[in-house]
């Protein structure tokens, strides 16, 4: 992979090779859910279905590891253990992502949309994406971003809000939101834009904030 260079007004130059491109794109097909209801092979691209689920226990009232009426630090910790897989298979397809050079390829494509938009580098994307589909997967990716010195303590600030206001939108919507569809009073898809929508509203209002008040 070539390094980066400077352009003449000392820009700093982006140098992605083709597979990274390729790489980006699939990533963002994957992590968006747009397989997810997919139906044959295509299915597997699908980050949830990639993750899987645990099987249930059956008996008279099947039910899964973690059991039924659990509650405290003991049943916090069980379910801190469903979390873990999401959040590895997600780093690691990062990292697989980001050896292609599919990160970089965000970073250049993206950058001139997220830093007018949200005011946040461009690597930020499959973060953003993912965190349509899963909210600890996403979460997981920023911390990364973070301990490898790719965003700044205000940069994930925002992100943070972007992701914590309607985390894992189409994957809540399109499972327990479903149950309302046949009274909704508006197509389908209005209650999602709106809540992409305040999505970014809610990013912008700590980036004022963060603007206003925090000159460090």
């Amino acid at each position: 992979m070539k390094q980066d260079s400077n352009n003449k007004n000392g820009t700093p130059q982006i140098h992605v090779p083709w597979y990274g491109y390729v790489a980006f794109l699939m990533a963002v097909l994957m992590f968006s859910g747009i397989f997810s209801s997919a139906d044959g092979p295509l299915k597997v691209l699908d980050f949830n279905v990639l993750a899987g689920s645990f099987g249930n226990i059956t008996g008279e009232q099947a039910t899964n590891f973690r059991g039924i009426g659990g509650n405290g630090a003991k049943d916090g910790f069980m379910f801190a253990l469903t979390l873990i897989p999401a959040v590895i298979l997600a780093l690691g397809l990062v990292n697989v992502i980001d050896g292609l050079g599919g990160l970089r390829a965000a970073e250049k494509l993206m950058t001139p949309i997220l830093e007018p938009l949200l005011g946040v580098p461009g690597v930020t994307a499959l973060a953003n994406i993912a965190n349509l589909q899963s909210t600890d997967a996403a979460a997981g990716m920023i911390k990364e971003l973070v301990d490898n010195g790719k965003l700044t303590d205000k940069e994930r600030s925002i992100v943070i809000t972007y992701q914590t206001s309607g985390s894992a939108g189409l994957t809540n919507y399109f499972s327990s939101g479903a149950a309302t569809f046949a009274i909704l009073g508006t197509p389908i898809i209005v209650p999602l834009l709106v809540i992409l929508v305040f999505k970014i509203v809610g990013a912008n209002l700590m980036r004022l904030y963060l603007k206003m008040f925090c000159k460090d």
